[in-house]
C-alpha cells in the first residue's frame, strides 16, 4: 500500500512539472506590434548566450522596449543587424515566463519590417 502510493505521488509531480513547462515553452500570453528607433541589438550571456535589443518608442529615448530573438530566427537577426538605427515596426509573442537560454526579456521578436518615421518631417520647394 505504501509503495503504491510513493508511486502515484512520485508520478503525479512528475507529471505535473513536465505539464507545467510544455505550458512555458508552448504558450503565449499576447502578441503584437511595436513601432521606433532599432537602437540596439547584442548577443550576450555568460553561461547562455542570446540575443537582446532595444526599440525606443519615444522622444529622446523615453520609452525603451525590451525584447529577446531565439537564436532559431536566423533571417530576423540578419535583418536587425542590417536595420541598426533605423524606424522598424517589429511583431512580437509575449510569453508567461522564459528559460535563461532563451533570453531575458518575455517578448520575442518573430519579425520586423522597416517603416517611415512619422518624425521626419517633408520639406517641398
Amino acid at each position: 500500500m505504501f509503495r503504491k502510493f510513493i508511486f502515484i505521488t512520485i508520478t503525479a509531480i512528475f507529471l505535473g512539472i513536465t505539464l507545467y513547462f510544455t505550458f512555458l515553452y508552448y504558450a503565449t500570453f499576447s502578441e503584437g506590434f511595436r513601432s521606433g528607433e532599432l537602437i540596439k541589438i547584442s548577443r550576450k550571456g555568460v553561461v547562455f548566450k542570446t540575443w537582446e535589443g532595444e526599440l525606443s518608442q519615444g522622444v529622446a529615448g523615453a520609452h525603451i522596449f525590451k525584447f529577446s530573438i531565439l537564436d532559431r530566427d536566423k533571417k530576423v537577426i540578419q535583418q536587425m543587424k542590417e536595420l541598426q538605427g533605423e524606424y522598424v515596426k517589429v511583431t512580437y509573442e509575449e510569453r508567461y515566463k522564459t528559460f535563461p537560454w532563451w533570453g531575458d526579456t518575455t517578448y520575442f521578436v518573430t519579425e520586423i519590417v522597416k517603416e517611415d518615421s512619422p518624425f521626419k518631417v517633408k520639406i517641398n520647394n
